[in-house]
């Protein structure tokens, strides 16, 4: 009888020693528990850190050699010895995790600079915005003699006066313009019958309509039309408009 009650004793405590508690939220989800992620929290926080387990749970004494333990007491023995295994198993699962930070990290030296480093790598790259550079090849004393250099180098270009237009240049469109009062499309001077084709292939040659009244003006315009440039006989060749002229006028003299 007492073989069979200490052989179900046993299988209790085995069965609570090696089977594990569902549902435990302490585990956490998969991925260690949470005492792991606090240590690992702490380490990216303040530095590396230093983790020690907990010390194992003290096992109770076996009994000495060559005693025989017999009756109520051998049962007891070992129901006690099942109870500390199943405490020591929750003990390990629950107990908390001593986590030491190590002393900060010496932050590592500032980099140097891109300008310098540019103007080691590529010699025709200026180095004057590099303090450091600077300094170690210049003095107070050089830079005033550096700028009294660049000084006695300077050269000032005096203003002249813009030089007159002679009559050699062609005709002056502005000046007709200013002269003129009629408006575009008041017929002036006589024209004779024209071809609309002809018209458009004369104007069409000039780069610029200006370029076109300077031709007419200077082939006997505005009186005569050699190349049909003026058929309405406003005095204005294709497409050139003296208002743009007569409005800056005006503005200037406000």
């Amino acid at each position: 009888m007492i073989r069979t009650a200490v052989a179900a004793v046993c299988l209790l405590a085995l069965g609570g020693c090696v089977g594990s508690t569902p549902n435990d939220v302490a585990a956490g989800v998969g991925f260690q528990d949470y005492t792991h992620y606090e240590a690992r929290r702490a380490q990216l926080l303040s530095g590396p850190v230093v983790v020690r387990p907990p010390a194992p749970p003290a096992m109770a004494a076996p009994a000495p050699a060559g005693v025989a333990v017999t009756g109520p007491a051998q049962v007891d023995t070992i129901t006690s010895r099942a109870a500390a295994a199943i405490a020591a198993a929750e003990a390990t699962q629950a107990s908390p995790v001593i986590v030491e930070a190590s002393a900060q990290p010496t932050a590592p030296p500032p980099a140097p600079t891109n300008v310098a480093l540019a103007s080691a790598s590529n010699p025709g790259i200026s180095d004057e915005q590099d303090f450091s550079a600077v300094s170690a090849r210049e003095t107070i004393a050089s830079d005033a003699e550096r700028r009294e250099r660049m000084q006695e180098q300077l050269v000032i270009v005096q203003p002249t006066a813009i030089p007159a237009r002679n009559g050699a240049t062609g005709p002056n469109i502005v000046d007709f313009a200013l002269r003129t009062t009629n408006s575009v499309g008041e017929r002036i001077y006589t024209r004779m019958p024209f071809r609309q084709g002809q018209y458009d292939r004369n104007c069409i040659a000039f780069r610029s309509d200006d370029l076109a009244q300077e031709t007419f003006l200077a082939e006997g315009g505005p009186e005569r039309d050699r190349h049909g440039l003026d058929p309405d006989g406003d005095g204005f060749a294709c497409d050139w408009n003296p208002v743009v002229y007569r409005l800056a006028a005006q503005a200037a003299a406000n």
